[in-house]
Formats: structure tokens, C-alpha cells, sequence
């Protein structure tokens, strides 16, 4: 129902509003004032002047002055973020009191609530009330804040059966955000969150949390104030051990990586999934891989070809010799891989070498007669000393190898035979075809992740030189060379070199290969889990392995489940194009219910391959004038570089340049825009491992306008059995 007011009457209500956000701002410059005043406090508390040395008292003061400083400048750090409308929702109640719910909690000198924190029990109700089920609320108000001041005012009137005298203004909040134009970054939805998206965000911490949905149902936000509201209803627990998100490209971490900060928090890790295995390896891993080396990398049959990988020796050594008092010892290839496999058996790699060099020596001592007569050890003694059994061991075994530098030998056809008898003739060409391009790309971090695992620590290296004594004013202090060494075996073999965490919320889980769960089980192996996702949209070739790690990864865990069911994000008319193409690729997806129309079909045109780059300008040019936000250009990962280097060369205005994204269909995930140029549908389908499934991601990410570019001459299978938009060409 539309309600109208008088431009006289909107004037008095944002007055109102502004009135109570300038009190609540003042009250925030007096608490940021009082937080610089105790951090200046703690920097001048306990300070010494002794230069030489300190009692433990001094000590222990020290150290209550750093954390005084330190509480003191994080409160600093909340209260001086900029908070894009820190007051956005005002609840009046039955019983006539008025709640203002905000990103923190604001209270004035009484200690009374100025602002209710979105986060706290007392706001569920703007999230949670409805119509049918008001919770006590008459009125619910969204206020639209630009930094601190209000600009505009949206109603909903929940409880008619109230008397009430309350003004009621707009068509509501949450279509108000929808029609608005979107920027390169995520908004957070707090302001507008629905009810069902609420239930998932506070649903408990324990076990696993499942959140599904098809594209536009706010699954990724949500999951991002869901992180927001674990900390702060279990802070102890999750910023102390921390909160991974895990999301699919850097592209969309630089996407949402203002949600959570705007929401108060900072305590959250993001990484992409070619990222993760920053924590062990400094590396970059940010290449796309072809279909079929994706497809082969995200297997978990890579786990064994990584274990022979490890299990084959660095260096083409066939023979180990020894002699011992003119009796030579001889150890042949088969007898060589027999003592690696039964070590590694036992061993991660780097904590292996001292039991596979004792192998070897009782191997060797085995062949001598009973004609030496010497003690085992004096035997042993004679063996390891021996220059040619130190430069073998140093050669089958060395002390110390690095993931990357192991994982490019399959680069060399000769290693991947040896090490993947296991794959076909194609696949082990793929696999090393892929390893002969420069760089890694994202399918490698999981391999290499698995890599760093089982070699497992290598041995810490003994501290260069220095000198034998420590001076001091009055003492020194003798260091022997006995203490030098012994520091380099002060570590644990067995340690895992991976960071863990608290609670890991896992964004497009359905792309996660069954590799790339072994590295994220790693970092969660006693956390809690979000996992967010839609089969419907998944890259990977085999969706039903997809499935079976997530129920494998949940076991007998406790768990939950939550599906949003409203597409937010497209309008009909493009999401029904998009569903015909799932239902024929995926026929049990699950689609969600497009709220929005805007009357504008999806325009489907074609242009000659000699053409095609005047083409894309020729759209991109036609759709600048018709949207005010964002753009997004989505070429097949054959055509990115040509299309990047056209776009370079033409007269494109800046501000259209400023608004366009040019990205491949898997760099497009999670991502949305108020206008999309798809590129030759039918390669993006053939390019991709997920085939027509990636393809409904790309034509699903506009909230206004869609347009598809083919190229005449295809087959356009893609549209093959569709029911066309009329001004399909």
C-alpha cells in the first residue's frame, strides 16, 4: 500500500530524525575524545628510566600499560571508523518506546541506549517482524543516511490494529536499496535485511551452518554479517581464534572487503582460494587453468600422484655403494624405493631423513660377512663418515625441499610417467602441459597446500656466526658451539606449519574442488563452519563429489540448514531467460523467486567475428546511457586479452570507462552489476569446466539490463529450445 505525505510532513520527520542522530553523534565525539585521553594515559603510564636493566615489577607494569594503551586505541579505532549511516532503523513499539538500531551501540551519560547495536537480542525485531507477526513493533523505520546526515525515510506499518497517530513514509526499504544503482564494492544490507536471511545470520555458532540459494538471494552478505554477529555474540571464542572467509578470486575479495569493516569488525581474514596457502608458501596463485587441467587438479586422484611425487627421489640415483674394510656393500634401485616408501610410511618427508639414513646403514651392514670384525657401531661409524655415502644421502635425500620447486618437476613428461601411472596418456600431457606456463594458477595452491603437508616441517637452521660471548655491564655469558647447534633441532616435527581458526564461513562452496577441502580442512580441523553455495552455479564438472565432500566435511558434526528462496538481484525478465538455461543443463536446480520487473527484456544480438570488437563497443556505449552504476564485460578466458587490448584502442568516455569491468565467467562470481554484456555464450559453455552452469552465473549478475553478444556463424546451441525475448536477433 503507497502512502503519501506532504512535503511539510517529510520535512518534520527527517528534522525529528536528524535531531536524535546529532545527539547520538556528539555522543560518539565525546567517547572517541575519552578513548585519545586514556590511550595518551597508558603511553605515560609506568615508564622507567632505567636504560640497562629492569626489576620484574617494571616489567609487569609494562605490561598493564600496553594493554591499557591497546584496549584504549581499539576502542579508538570502532568509534573513528567512518560509518556509512551509523544509525539506520528506528523501531516504535506498542508499548510507546522507541528503539534506534545502529552498526555499534551508542549510549548517552545515563547510560542509556541512544543506539542499539544491529547485532544485539533488542534488534531482532527490525529484522525479524512481519505483518503477520509484528513482535510488538506498530512501526519500522530505515533511515537513509549519507555520512551524518539523514536524507531520506522509508515505513513499514507492521501492526494497522494499533491506534496509532505515527506517520508512515515510502514504499519500504528494501525495494528503495534494490533500485538503486550499484558501485565497485558491496554494500552491506543491514538496513535491509529479510527475515530469513536474519534466521541464518543468527542461527548458533556450534557445528556446521549450510546456507544455499540461488543467484540475487543475498547469500554472500548475509554470510558476511553472519561473521560480523559471531563475533560479536561470541567474541572470546572467534577473536581469539579468529574467522576465516573464504571467497572465489581476489576480484570479489576486493569486492566485499568493505562489508565487515562498515559493519564494526576487523577481526576477519579473507583470502580467495588461490590465496590460502599464504599462510605456509609465498606465493601467487592467481592463474585460470583450462577446463580439463581444472578439472584434473581438482581431483582427488592428485593425492596419490603428489605422494609418489614426494616418494620419488630428487636425483636420478640408481646405486649406493659403501665399503668397509675391503668388503663392498651394494644397494640397487628396487632396494633404494623399498627403503623411501617404508620411511615415508612413517615420516613426513623433513622428519624422515634421520630414519631413512639409519635404514640405509642397517641395509648396507646386512651384506657384510661375518669376516669383519668390528662392532656395529664402529661398522655404522665407517659407513655415514665416508664421503660418497654423505653425498649420496644429500642427493636421494636432502635436507631440506621446497613445495614449489617439487611440484614444477611435473613440468617434465619423464616425472609425471613415472609418478601418475594412474592417469590416462591425456590427462598426464594436460598435467604437464600446465606446469610448463609461467606462474600458478589457482588449482596449484591446493596442490602445493598438499605438497606442504606431507613434507611436513623442514628442520630449523642453526643462527649464522656471532660470537661465542654475550656481553653485558657486568657480566658475560659463555655459548657453546654444543648450545649453537642444538637450537637448530628445537622444533616439532609433527607441528603443522597451516594457521587454524575458530570458525571458517566458506563462500561459493559449490566451486570448492574435493583438493581444495583438503586445504581448507586444514585450517578448520576444530572450527565451526558457514558453507554457502548452490549447485546450480558450480564450476566444477562433477557436482555430485561437490556434494559428497560438504556431507563428508559435516559427518556427525551438529548441523543446520537454511535456503533463501527471494532473488533480490534480477529482474524477471533476465532471471527468466537464465532459469531455462539451468533447468535444461542442472533440471533439479533450485531456483529462487524474482522479485522485481522491470519491463526491459534481455536483448540477444549477434555481429560478425570481424566486427566483434566494434561490436562490444557498439553495446557497451548503448548501455552507458542506460544505467547510471556499474558495467560488467564478460568474455570467454580465450578472448580476455584480445577484448583487453581492443578496449585500450577505442574512444570509449572515461566516465563509461570508469563504471566497466572486463572479467572471464569464473572471475564474475559473486559479483553483480546494473548492466552485463555476455561475449559468445556459446565458448564461455565449451571454455568452462562447469559448462551451461557458468553460464547462468554470467547471465544472472545484472540488476537492470542484460544484453548477449554471439557471433554469427556459431552454432548458438546455448539458445537451442529457448523461449526468446521478442527482440532476439
Amino acid at each position: 500500500m503507497t502512502h503519501t505525505v506532504s512535503e511539510s510532513k517529510l520535512a518534520r520527520e527527517i528534522a525529528q530524525e536528524q535531531a536524535h542522530v546529532d545527539r547520538v553523534y556528539a555522543e560518539l565525539a565525546k567517547a572517541a575524545k575519552s578513548a585519545r585521553r586514556a590511550a595518551k594515559q597508558g603511553r605515560a603510564m609506568y615508564r622507567s628510566d632505567r636504560q640497562t636493566w629492569m626489576r620484574d615489577e617494571d616489567g609487569t607494569a609494562m605490561f598493564e600499560r600496553d594493554a591499557f594503551t591497546f584496549q584504549a586505541a581499539k576502542r579508538l579505532a570502532v568509534l573513528d571508523a567512518e560509518h556509512e549511516g551509523l544509525v539506520f532503523g528506528r523501531l516504535d513499539q506498542t508499548d510507546g518506546e522507541i528503539r534506534y538500531i545502529g552498526r555499534i551501540g551508542v549510549r548517552d551519560a545515563e547510560y542509556e541506549p541512544l543506539v542499539i547495536d544491529w547485532r544485539a537480542k533488542a534488534a531482532e525485531p527490525f529484522y525479524r517482524a512481519t505483518a503477520n507477526d509484528p513482535m510488538d513493533v506498530v512501526r519500522r523505520r530505515v533511515l537513509r543516511c549519507r555520512n551524518d546526515k539523514v536524507v531520506g525515510i522509508e515505513d513499514d506499518l507492521l501492526d494497522s490494529t494499533e491506534p496509532s497517530e505515527l506517520v508512515i513514509i515510502g514504499e519500504g526499504a528494501l525495494m528503495a536499496a534494490l533500485s538503486r544503482a550499484r558501485g565497485p564494492r558491496m554494500r552491506d544490507i543491514v538496513a535491509t535485511i529479510q527475515s530469513e536471511q536474519d534466521e541464518a545470520i543468527r542461527a548458533p555458532y556450534q557445528g556446521v551452518t549450510v546456507i544455499s540459494g540461488g543467484p540475487g538471494t543475498g547469500k554472500t552478505v548475509v554470510a558476511l554479517h553472519r561473521a560480523a554477529y559471531l563475533l560479536y555474540s561470541n567474541r572470546r571464542r572467534f577473536e581469539r581464534g579468529g574467522i576465516l572467509v573464504v571467497g572465489p578470486s581476489p576480484v570479489f575479495m576486493n569486492y566485499i572487503e568493505r562489508v565487515l569493516p562498515s559493519l564494526g569488525e576487523d577481526s576477519v581474514s579473507l583470502a580467495a582460494t588461490g590465496q590460502i596457502v599464504n599462510d605456509v608458501l609465498d606465493v601467487r596463485c592467481d592463474r585460470e587453468d583450462t577446463a580439463a587441467e581444472a578439472a584434473l587438479k581438482g581431483t582427488l586422484r592428485m593425492v596419490p600422484v603428489l605422494k609418489a611425487l614426494v616418494a620419488l627421489a630428487p636425483a636420478p640415483v640408481d646405486v649406493l655403494r659403501a665399503s668397509v674394510k675391503g668388503e663392498v656393500m651394494t644397494l640397487r634401485h628396487e632396494q633404494l624405493a623399498a627403503i623411501r616408501a617404508d620411511v615415508l610410511a612413517r615420516h613426513k618427508y623433513h622428519g624422515g631423513r634421520a630414519s631413512a639414513e639409519s635404514a640405509l646403514v642397517a641395509a648396507l651392514m646386512a651384506q657384510l660377512t661375518d669376516d669383519v670384525e668390528l662392532e656395529p657401531e664402529e661398522i655404522a661409524d665407517q659407513i655415514t663418515s665416508g664421503g660418497a655415502f654423505r653425498s649420496f644421502l644429500d642427493a636421494w635425500w636432502p635436507s631440506e625441499i621446497g613445495a614449489p620447486d617439487l611440484l614444477r618437476r611435473l613440468a617434465d613428461p619423464e616425472v609425471v610417467a613415472r609418478v601418475a601411472a594412474s592417469l590416462t596418456v591425456a590427462e598426464r600431457d594436460t598435467l604437464a602441459a600446465s606446469f610448463q606456463r609461467e606462474g600458478w594458477s589457482v588449482g596449484d595452491a591446493a596442490l602445493l597446500d598438499e605438497l606442504v603437508s606431507q613434507l611436513g616441517q623442514p628442520p630449523e637452521a642453526a643462527e649464522p656466526g656471532g660470537d661465542l660471548f654475550i656481553e653485558g655491564d657486568s657480566y658475560s655469558e659463555l655459548v657453546t658451539t654444543a648450545d649453537t647447534f642444538t637450537r637448530r633441532i628445537e622444533h616439532d616435527p609433527h607441528a603443522e606449519p597451516h594457521r587454524t581458526y575458530a570458525h571458517l564461513l566458506v563462500d561459493e562452496a559449490q566451486d570448492i574442488t574435493p583438493m581444495q577441502w583438503r586445504m581448507l580442512r586444514r585450517r578448520g580441523s576444530q572450527a565451526s563452519w558457514t558453507i554457502v553455495g548452490d549447485p546450480a552455479q558450480s564450476s566444477w564438472p562433477d557436482v555430485a563429489e561437490n556434494t559428497r565432500a560438504i556431507t563428508e566435511l559435516i559427518g556427525t558434526n551438529v548441523h543446520r540448514s537454511f535456503r533463501l528462496s527471494t532473488n533480490y538481484r534480477s529482474p524477471k525478465e533476465v532471471f527468466d531467460l537464465a532459469g531455462q538455461i539451468i533447468r535444461r543443463a542442472y533440471p533439479s536446480a533450485d531456483l529462487p523467486h524474482a522479485v522485481r520487473s522491470t519491463g526491459v527484456e534481455p536483448v540477444l544480438a549477434s555481429t560478425p567475428e570481424a566486427t566483434l570488437h566494434a561490436g562490444i563497443e557498439q553495446q557497451l556505449a548503448i548501455l552507458g546511457t542506460q544505467v547510471e552504476g556499474s558495467i560488467g564485460l564478460i568474455v570467454p578466458p580465450s578472448r580476455l586479452a584480445s577484448v583487453q587490448a581492443a578496449l585500450e584502442n577505442t574512444d570509449l568516455p572515461e566516465g563509461l570507462r570508469l563504471r566497466l569491468s572486463l572479467l572471464t565467467p569464473l572471475a564474475v562470481k559473486g559479483l553483480e552489476y546494473d548492466a552485463t554484456l555476455v561475449v559468445a555464450p556459446d565458448e564461455i559453455v565449451t571454455e568452462s569446466p562447469g559448462g551451461e552452469r557458468v553460464l547462468y552465473v554470467a547471465l544472472t549478475r545484472p540488476t537492470q539490463r542484460l544484453v548477449t553478444l554471439d557471433i554469427e556463424g556459431s552454432t548458438l546451441a546455448w539458445r537451442t529450445g529457448l523461449h526468446l525475448p521478442g527482440n532476439a536477433s
